[in-house]
């Protein structure tokens, strides 16, 4: 992926859904080349689903994009349409929302989507107030990053909002950390890809892996949180699942994860 030409909004009138699709509106501004398409996805007809909803979306954001919004309407599961949409679209990333987790279990399902996904996904809290991206935490373990052909989108993203990349490792176990194969890899590895937007290189030594990013983030201002997974073939998936999980339920900030 050479540039970020298609974005994916799943939207369903919900809060949430609105949230997403202004923060991707932000995000792609006035002068950008990039299409932003809604997916509706649902088996039952209602008023939603009526094409003149989407129309006057479409009138309310034509004066703030260079690309007319776009919309898709299709029956079905909605993690597996969803998939096949972007599949199909050439979708470069996912922007959604994540609904109030406080008696509502949607945001299980942007959990789902975000591990299966094979692009990358942007996650908008629920509670999120105001878009700015001039400042990114990019989250990584100790071990070697397994694919760094990722870090390009963070790159894209950083490029085009002008933005810092903080890269962050929390020191939650008794071992050594940096000054290994594997970091010397991955410190190149991030000077190579992230260019002079690579700001700093920290480690932090916190048994909470959640608490120690958050103290971080608002410590330095960090308008967005990234994490790098590893192949679904890898061990500690379940670990890093957990992290996934818990990033995109307790963040104040959007989680990006970099499929």
């Amino acid at each position: 992926m050479d540039k970020i030409s298609t974005i994916l909004v799943p939207f369903n009138f919900t809060e949430a859904s609105k949230k997403a699709l202004k923060y991707a509106i932000s995000f792609v501004g006035r002068f950008d080349d990039i299409k932003i398409i809604l997916a509706y996805v649902s088996g039952n007809s209602n008023l939603e689903l009526e094409p003149g909803n989407f129309e006057k979306l479409e009138k309310e954001y034509s004066g703030v994009l260079q690309n007319k919004l776009e919309w898709i309407i299709q029956e079905g599961a909605l993690i597996t349409t969803l998939l096949e949409i972007r599949k199909k679209n050439k979708i470069d990333l996912i922007i959604m929302g994540c609904a109030d987790r406080k008696g509502n279990r949607q945001h299980e399902k942007t959990i789902n989507l975000v591990l299966k996904s094979t692009c990358p996904v942007m996650v908008i809290p629920y509670n999120y107030v105001a878009y700015n991206l001039a400042n990114i935490a990019l989250v990584i373990g100790r071990e070697e990053i397994d694919n760094t052909k990722k870090l390009g989108t963070l790159l894209m993203i950083a490029r085009k909002c002008k933005a810092k990349v903080h890269v962050l490792t929390i020191e939650n176990e008794p071992v050594v950390y940096g000054y290994s194969k594997e970091e010397e890899k991955n410190e190149n590895a991030i000077e190579y890809y992230l260019e002079s937007f690579y700001e700093e290189r920290v480690f932090i030594k916190n048994d909470d892996i959640l608490d120690g990013i958050n103290t971080y983030g608002i410590k330095n201002e960090i308008d967005l949180v990234t994490i790098l997974p590893k192949s679904k073939n890898k061990k500690h998936n379940a670990t890093e699942k957990q992290l996934t999980e818990l990033l995109i339920l307790n963040s104040k900030v959007p989680i990006l994860v970099l499929e």
